[in-house]
């Protein structure tokens, strides 16, 4: 799985990131976690708003940090 925290590197966006990498480590997931913070690289997935959370190519969260167990459910789909 791999997993992309989009991204400037504000306070929003680092807790994003360490959310998801507590939520996948809980669920023993085999993953790839990976901050974008080039903003070329975050507008080629539409995201106009961060911190933004990409699974697998896929744009899953924008604009919000979830908590652990909210982040948990969205991983464990």
């Amino acid at each position: 799985m791999k997993l992309q925290v989009l991204g400037s590197g504000c306070a929003k966006c680092e807790k994003l990131a360490k959310v998801s990498k507590m939520a996948a480590d809980e669920l023993n997931l085999d993953y790839e976690l990976e901050k974008v913070t080039d903003i070329n690289e975050i507008m080629s997935f539409g995201v106009m708003l961060t911190p933004a959370l990409v699974i697998d190519g896929k744009v899953e969260l924008v604009g919000i940090v979830p908590s652990l167990p909210k982040m948990k459910d969205i991983l464990s789909k």
